[in-house]
């Protein structure tokens, strides 16, 4: 199936593009969501607060700290994605329908995640800048998001 452009989101690190598949098909509250945030600029600027070599890169949180959100909660839309490298998912509490702005990269296998978390898309190309993030819980120096939009 051909992609068209209203299918993909790019994420500009610090280091360049990072093009995004969305997948309504499985998601469709979360995609339309982090849409609407992305193409409103709220991501602009914010960081990946927590990235852990190995696990996940996880940012758009507007504090900066893990604990913030938009302010909108979305229903859970747990499916049968395996989170996986370039999966992009939900970061949420402990509670199933906590998803609001912050979302994690898989940067490897992270399987014990499926069907507890809300994947939403897939890295297709621009892993290399999601691999390259600086590490930590928090990084000393997080990298940052420099433009979220459609593709």
């Amino acid at each position: 199936m051909a992609q068209h452009s209203s299918d993909t989101l790019i994420l500009t690190l610090e280091g360049g593009p990072v093009v995004i598949r969305t997948r309504p098909d499985l998601a469709p509250k979360h995609v339309a969501r982090i849409t609407e945030l992305a193409e409103s600029g709220y991501y602009d600027g914010l960081t990946f607060h927590r990235v852990i070599d190995g696990f996940m890169a996880q940012g758009g949180c507007p504090q900066g700290t893990g604990t913030g959100g938009s302010g909108q909660n979305i229903p859970a839309e747990f499916n049968a994605q395996p989170h996986i490298r370039g999966v992009c998912s939900m970061a949420r509490s402990s509670n199933p329908n906590s998803g609001d702005s912050q979302f994690f990269i898989c940067l490897d296998d992270a399987t014990f995640l499926d069907k507890q978390y809300t994947a939403w898309g897939e890295v297709i190309s621009g892993m290399e800048h999601v691999d390259a993030l600086p590490k930590g819980e928090p990084p000393r120096k997080p990298g940052k998001i420099v433009s979220f939009k459609r593709g």
